[in-house]
């Protein structure tokens, strides 16, 4: 399924956290954008987390091979030991400028565990050919913890017009600097390349500057196979060896 011997690339966006790429991820991409187009009808929206899209879960065995693969050769290197769960999805950002929320118009950080032992990382496979549709940003905050963290739960809570009239971002697909976050750089897309980050770390988000290309047809779409990793952090003499 996978790139048994993959050049590794890491990226320092900001300091004490790395982006891994791996081009030319998995042995047989076509395969899974046929995988989705067999299921389209079962992709579906998931109010519960605050992707602006369409999702479809993968089957237990299939994410293990993902996680395998991340355990072979990224979890360590992200100060993780053990992977205690994790899951993943195919998925399709689909949503236009003005059907999105609030919370979606900011970058965010996966909040899967509340345990400050654990490391929440996440991966991205492009499965689209066209460059346009963007690869993933990522920022960093500019005001402090709990400022910030305010400005997150009030992106769920408030209505769209209240929300822009006090922290003033405006609706869109966050992908340039504002007064809350800098972007600080950017993965960009590229035909079955597969990314690697610490998502309860590092803030992210997709780099969508043309949301009119989005489509739903994941023949043309951008299609994207997301995992996420709930994993032990591990100890500092070992993180101290990487």
């Amino acid at each position: 399924m996978f790139n048994p011997r993959p050049t590794i690339q890491s990226i320092a966006f900001t300091p004490g956290t790395r982006v891994f790429v791996i081009d030319d991820a998995l042995s047989d991409p076509e395969r899974w954008v046929a995988l989705a187009i067999e299921h389209r009808a079962a992709f579906e929206s998931a109010p519960f987390n605050a992707y602006p899209g369409l999702e479809l879960r993968m089957p237990d065995a299939l994410s293990a091979r993902l996680d395998a693969y991340f355990a072979e050769h990224i979890r360590n290197r992200l100060g993780a030991r053990r992977t205690v769960r994790m899951y993943s999805r195919l998925a399709m950002a689909t949503r236009a400028v003005d059907q999105l929320e609030p919370r979606q118009w900011i970058c965010h950080r996966d909040r899967l565990e509340v345990d400050p032992d654990r490391v929440i990382a996440a991966s991205v496979a492009y499965l689209f050919k066209d460059n346009a549709l963007g690869g993933t940003a990522f920022f960093a905050p500019r005001r402090g913890e709990k400022e910030t963290a305010v400005l997150i739960h009030e992106s769920g809570q408030l209505a769209p017009a209240d929300f822009t009239r006090k922290y003033g971002i405006a609706p869109a697909y966050p992908v340039t600097s504002n007064a809350w976050f800098e972007k600080v750089g950017v993965v960009e897309p590229k035909w079955n390349r597969l990314v690697f980050y610490d998502g309860g770390e590092l803030f992210h988000s997709s780099d969508i500057e043309a949301p009119e290309r989005l489509s739903a047809d994941p023949a043309s779409g951008r299609l994207t196979w997301n995992g996420f990793f709930i994993c032990r952090r591990a100890a500092a003499s070992e993180r101290a060896k990487d």
